[in-house]
């Protein structure tokens, strides 16, 4: 398994990726009216393409195969942190964590955060991120919990710069 920088064309992988994870593995932590809402069956091909070149995500490809994929935006913020549905609990979270860690050493970051899912809040928790929020965001007009979760990560070089 290997983690590139993604390229234009990824797009509809990227989705797969998405769409997978959401409808297999949040999926029982989440109503199907919720799961829908947050990754439509029908979704709107231009304005995810635009989204995925806009973060320009790590990608986690296994034989060729983009399986899943992650991005961390210059203030630490990870927006999207996805593994394809078949692919969970095999290390492809891991790797794309690792990278993102070694970009935010790269990037001089003191602390990561994200808004996560309940699904992965345990897999967040494993990597020293902790819950600083709770919160219910309303996507396409229908309710989801999440939460807002960091990892402060001067504590863990000793030193700053």
């Amino acid at each position: 398994m290997v983690v590139r920088a993604f390229r234009p064309g990824d797009e509809a992988a990227l989705h797969g990726v998405f769409y997978s994870a959401v409808h297999c593995l949040a999926a029982k932590d989440y109503a199907p009216k919720q799961v829908e809402a947050w990754a439509p069956s029908l979704p709107d091909v231009d304005r995810w393409t635009a989204r995925m070149r806009q973060l320009r995500p790590f990608v986690a490809e296994e034989s060729g195969r983009i399986v899943g994929y992650a991005d961390l935006q210059n203030d630490g913020y990870i927006d999207h942190f996805f593994v394809s549905g078949d692919r969970a609990r095999r290390g492809v979270g891991r790797l794309l964590m690792n990278q993102i860690h070694e970009r935010a050493k790269g990037l001089e970051l003191r602390a990561l955060r994200s808004d996560v899912s309940l699904t992965a809040q345990p897999f967040f928790e494993r990597f020293g991120f902790r819950v600083v929020e709770s919160r219910v965001v309303v996507i396409r007009g229908v309710e989801l919990t999440n939460a807002r979760m960091v990892k402060n990560l001067s504590e863990l070089s000793g030193s700053a710069g």
